[in-house]
């Protein structure tokens, strides 16, 4: 096996990893072509110690510990030459920027084939109707990819908009199909020029990877299109018509906490952690609490260092756990590893500032989170509706087994939740994600889950339905974003927030645009 070592040092080969994971959030670890951690899903930690690199990885699935010997990059790839302990023939990992490895060539002979049983199965499903221009071809004017099949279905002067997904596409893609469906119609309804009166749209997805497509479906607004959502067991060629009804999501709240508790009950690690940072960042540092016994150390927006307080091994006795990194790293904060974290946060402090240069993997960094937390400190003069002493920030909610965090969730001055969702950079599925959200909150509202779990004491909530709040740069937000947003129910009330593209200097707000009536 050739070696793919570099000649540098431990802590320089930490670095490379941590930059690598950084700038590939959704990168998978290989070994012999086998998909071992996604780092979506993944904690690692990084040690330089006595002059070797240690790896440490683990997930759910399994626990991983090498000796990083040197690595190389090759095309998008990065190759990791390791070694067990005990051991002395090396081994090669890969670190891909995404799961799905597939070469273009095997995507399209895929897609290829789905569009030839996807043919046979409208065909029997609906005999009656002439399918029209079945294809996946890209389209970026209108934003179609070729991960979704499109077509139409004609019966003389009626005709359906068809968009369909096979079961080979990432879960994302799939959740992304009615966002395309609804931009599919459109076109369709433009393109006929009052010829043909297209009725609605008929979604295909894979069987079993329905639920967040149907949760959605069932806030379109039925006067302006009918909607059908179908599930396809390829394998099979057999297609089934799902009911789309507001469904009971399964969703939970976590009881609100008292941030002040939680940093008396951490002082002595909070102590520690500043005494390790420059004297002129300690003022720029955000703590903020994530549960009664977990403090996490931020800097416009991005974690640097989380402490958690626990029970000590082998005995009652309480202790601090200190660890430090971006993103998905968690490195142990020890005496030995005390120059590494030193030199992360020398870094931080001048990578992550509004002067700082955008080539840098620290500025680019969850920008989201760089946006939200710009915005918590100033939400009320951005929306003079919203009480700006009661933001919850990154609110967990569970929905059909499935985490999700709701960017802000706040109230107006009348009582009215107010549900905030925040893009940095420009995202076509906008408008349903935050739907996703509204939906959660509406429910947990009307079983009075908010209350119950502490949220918003001594406010009079008011029973209208919360507001939809989103908020994006100017120039990111995506150009289809409002022809998805006119396609929601009426009782959605949603507003789009523009800001200037300068926010990190300061927020600004260039434009707003609400539900016409």
């Amino acid at each position: 096996m050739p070696s793919v070592t570099t000649e540098i040092s431990a802590a320089q080969l930490a670095r490379a990893l941590e930059v690598f994971f950084a700038e590939h959030p959704r990168a998978a670890v290989l070994e012999e072509g086998r998909v071992l951690f996604e780092m979506q899903r993944t904690r690692y930690a990084l040690s330089a110690e006595h002059g070797r690199c240690v790896l440490q990885l683990w997930s759910e699935e399994r626990n991983m510990v090498r000796t990083v010997i040197g690595t190389a990059v090759r095309k998008d790839t990065l190759r990791i030459e390791t070694r067990r302990f005990g051991q002395a023939k090396p081994q090669i990992l890969e670190v891909v920027p995404d799961r799905d490895r597939r070469t273009p060539t095997a995507r399209e002979t895929t897609r290829k084939r789905y569009l030839r049983i996807l043919e046979r199965v409208l065909t029997r499903a609906f005999p009656d109707y002439k399918i029209g221009g079945l294809h996946s071809a890209m389209d970026l004017e209108h934003s179609f990819g070729p991960a979704y099949a499109r077509a139409t279905l004609v019966r003389g002067p009626k005709a359906w908009a068809v968009i369909a997904v096979n079961a080979e596409e990432m879960q994302a893609t799939v959740d992304g199909a009615l966002t395309l469906g609804i931009l599919w119609l459109t076109y369709c309804r433009e393109r006929s020029g009052g010829r043909r009166v297209f009725e609605g749209l008929k979604v295909i997805v894979p069987a079993g990877a329905a639920e967040v497509t149907r949760a959605r479906m069932a806030w379109l607004n039925p006067a302006l299109a009918k909607w059908e959502l179908y599930a396809l067991d390829e394998r099979a060629e057999e297609l089934e018509a799902l009911i789309i009804v507001e469904g009971n999501i399964e969703t939970r709240l976590v009881h609100v906490f008292d941030q002040e508790r939680v940093r008396e009950r951490m002082q002595g690690a909070i102590e520690r952690v500043f005494a390790l940072l420059p004297e002129a960042l300690r003022p720029r540092v955000e703590l903020r609490a994530a549960s009664p016994a977990e403090i996490g150390f931020r800097l416009h927006g991005l974690e640097f260092a989380r402490a958690k307080h626990s029970l000590a091994a082998g005995s009652f006795a309480r202790q601090d756990a200190i660890t430090f990194g971006t993103g998905a790293n968690e490195t142990l904060l020890t005496e030995q590893t005390e120059d590494l974290f030193r030199e992360l946060v020398g870094r931080l402090g001048e990578a992550r500032t509004a002067a700082g240069s955008s080539r840098d993997p620290l500025y680019r960094m969850q920008p989201e989170r760089w946006l939200e937390s710009e915005l918590r400190r100033c939400l009320s003069e951005i929306e003079p509706s919203v009480r700006g002493n009661m933001v919850y920030s990154q609110v967990p909610a569970f929905s059909a087994g499935d985490r999700g965090m709701i960017d802000l969730l706040s109230v107006t001055r009348a009582g009215r939740l107010v549900v905030i969702e925040i893009k940095a950079d420009e995202d076509l599925h906008l408008p349903l994600q935050g739907l996703d959200y509204w939906i959660r909150v509406r429910r947990v509202l009307a079983d009075g889950e908010l209350r119950k779990h502490g949220y918003f004491p001594q406010v009079e909530l008011s029973e209208q339905p919360p507001l939809l709040m989103l908020v994006a740069p100017a120039l990111r937000i995506h150009p289809a974003n409002e022809t998805v947003l006119q396609y929601l129910k009426p009782e959605i009330e949603w507003v789009l927030v523009a800001l200037d593209e300068h926010w990190r200097q300061r927020l600004r707000v260039i434009f707003r645009k609400r539900r016409e009536p």
